[in-house]
């Protein structure tokens, strides 16, 4: 309670700050904070390592992971700075790219499925496109702390965005798919060996969730790829993808699968074309290479 109160009063003097000067602090704590923590560093060098090879340029792999640590930062700067910003500021922030492939679900009357990951500005891409182009619903994970909770959720209120809680969050997404709405759903996230299937991803095997494509397949909800990035940090542009192709065969395992690899093949493309933008420092591969990350180098 003591430390949701401390936070409070921070976040009030941040917010007297010329947003330069906040954007300017955090920075450079993101600097400071991937200078001193060797865990996480040593986290983005074992994941960059277990996909280009143990010669990996160490000035690329430091280029990402300050970047990475940024990154992080000012998604959090801007959840603190979302509380406070009005739609009409967060337009003039942010441009759509390709907005015709929503447009074409929402005209056919279809729910729609964002497939995203951590990738660039992943909190701005949930508030902007559910505040101007279709309300959507996220999934949580249950806080230890029920105030930085409240806080963390009511704060998006403003933007239309509904929540389920990650535990019984299928039968939530059902609910929201049968009433023809819509949801966002990340897809590069570390998943226990009995969830899930493994495809290739990064042009390594692994285990990948298999939601969206379920909730394509069994409600003909449109697979709506999509990033939200930014070349300074003022303004954002998110781009979405051509809807993934979802067959609907007697074989419905061959289907989700099918799909699967395809949103898989989609990140890992984004990925490579620009991977300082991709959350590095999670450890992805946990469940299925356990042993990269057991080096202390």
């Amino acid at each position: 309670m003591i430390s949701f109160y401390l936070f409070l009063g921070f976040e009030k003097l941040l917010m007297l700050l010329p947003h330069s000067w906040r954007k300017a602090l955090f920075l450079g704590l993101a600097r400071v904070a991937f200078h001193i923590d060797r865990k996480h560093r040593r986290i983005i060098r074992q994941n960059m390592r277990f996909v280009y090879g143990d010669d990996v340029d160490k000035t690329f792999v430091n280029e990402v992971g300050l970047y990475g640590f940024q990154s992080l930062a000012l998604n959090f700067l801007y959840t603190i700075e979302g509380r406070y910003i009005t739609l009409e500021e967060l337009r003039k922030k942010v441009t759509f790219e390709n907005i015709e492939y929503v447009e074409k679900a929402q005209a056919e009357g279809r729910p729609i499925v964002f497939v995203t990951a951590h990738y660039g500005e992943w909190e701005l891409i949930g508030s902007a496109t559910s505040a101007f182009l279709e309300p959507i619903m996220i999934i949580y994970k249950e806080m230890a702390n029920p105030d930085f909770q409240e806080y963390l959720l009511g704060s998006r209120a403003k933007f239309r965005m509904s929540y389920a809680e990650r535990h019984g969050a299928l039968k939530a997404l059902v609910k929201q798919m049968r009433a023809k709405k819509s949801t966002a759903l990340l897809i590069d996230t570390n998943i226990r060996k009995r969830d899930g299937t493994i495809v290739d991803f990064l042009g390594k095997p692994t285990r990948q969730i298999t939601t969206p494509a379920f909730l394509g397949r069994k409600f003909n909800a449109a697979l709506i790829p999509g990033i939200a990035y930014t070349d300074d940090h003022e303004h954002y542009t998110i781009k979405f993808f051509p809807e993934i192709e979802m067959q609907k065969t007697e074989d419905e395992k061959a289907d989700i699968n099918d799909a699967t690899q395809k949103m898989t093949d989609w990140l890992t493309e984004v990925i490579y074309d620009d991977p300082k933008y991709w959350f590095w420092m999670h450890r992805r591969w946990k469940t299925d290479y356990p042993e990269i990350y057991r080096s202390k180098d």
